[in-house]
C-alpha cells in the first residue's frame, strides 16, 4: 500500500508545482511591466502583486521583500541571454575567431534591447545592493565553458583562460554594456559599439595568444603541413 499512497502523493505534488511555477513568473513579469512603466519609483510589492493578479500574501510567500523580486528578475534576464549567447555559437557563424566573437557581442547587447527602462532600474539595484558579483559568476563560467566555441581547447586558437582573463574579459564586456544601458546611450543599438567591443576582446585576446607559450603537446593532425618522414616514423 505504501508504494501506491506515495505514488498518489507525486501526482499531486505536480499540479501544485507547475501552479507556483505560474505564480512566480506572473510576479516576475508584473515586476518588469511596472519597473518599464514607471521605474524604480513605481516599484512595490502591493502594485507589483496587483499587476501580477495575486495576494501580497501570496507574493510573500515565494519573495521576502520588493529587493528578492528584483533579484530574480535579474536572474532571468541573465539566464535568458546566456541562452541566446549559447544559441547563437551554435548557429550559422563566422567560423573566425573574430567572428564568434561578434555573435557573441551581438547577442549581448541584444539583451539589453527592449523594456530598457525595465534593465536600467534592475541594474541600478544590483549595482544599490552590491549582488553584482553573484550575477556575474554564472557569466564568467559560461565564458570559461564557451571557450572551445570560440576557439580554444587542443589545436584550436586560443589558449585557456586563467581566472583573472575570465575576470577581465567579462568584467569589461559587460560592464560597457551596463554602463551604455545606465546612461541611456541612443548609441547601445548601433553597429558602431558592437564593433568596438568587439575590437577590444579581439584586441585582448590577440595580446594573450602572441604572449601564450608553445604547446609542448602539439596535435599533429592539426598541422597544415606535416613532415612526411616524422608521419612515417
Amino acid at each position: 500500500m505504501a508504494p501506491r499512497r506515495q505514488a498518489v502523493e507525486n501526482n499531486r505534488r505536480t499540479p501544485r508545482q507547475a501552479r507556483a511555477a505560474e505564480t512566480v513568473s506572473a510576479i516576475v513579469e508584473a515586476a518588469a511591466q511596472i519597473l518599464e512603466s514607471g521605474g524604480l519609483a513605481a516599484f512595490t510589492t502591493n502594485r507589483v502583486a496587483e499587476r501580477a493578479g495575486v495576494s501580497i500574501g501570496t507574493l510573500y510567500q515565494y519573495f521576502g521583500d520588493k529587493n528578492a523580486v528584483l533579484l530574480e528578475l535579474a536572474r532571468q534576464e541573465m539566464k535568458a541571454a546566456l541562452a541566446e549567447i549559447h544559441s547563437a555559437l551554435q548557429g550559422d557563424v563566422d567560423p573566425t575567431l573574430e567572428g564568434r566573437i561578434r555573435a557573441m557581442v551581438r547577442t549581448m547587447i541584444h539583451a539589453f534591447r527592449g523594456r530598457q527602462r525595465a534593465r536600467k532600474a534592475v541594474v541600478q539595484a544590483i549595482l544599490a545592493q552590491g549582488i553584482g558579483i553573484e550575477l556575474m559568476a554564472p557569466v564568467a563560467s559560461f565564458i570559461a565553458a564557451a571557450g572551445a566555441a570560440v576557439g580554444s581547447g587542443p589545436g584550436a586558437m586560443l589558449p585557456a583562460l586563467s581566472r583573472e582573463q575570465l575576470f577581465i574579459l567579462s568584467r569589461s564586456a559587460l560592464g560597457a554594456i551596463r554602463a551604455a544601458v545606465l546612461e541611456e546611450q541612443p548609441f547601445l543599438r548601433s553597429r558602431g559599439f558592437e564593433d568596438e567591443l568587439v575590437r577590444m576582446i579581439v584586441a585582448y585576446l590577440g595580446a594573450i595568444i602572441a604572449t601564450a607559450p608553445p604547446d609542448p603537446n602539439p596535435d599533429p593532425s592539426s598541422d597544415p603541413n606535416p613532415d612526411p618522414d616524422r608521419t612515417r616514423a
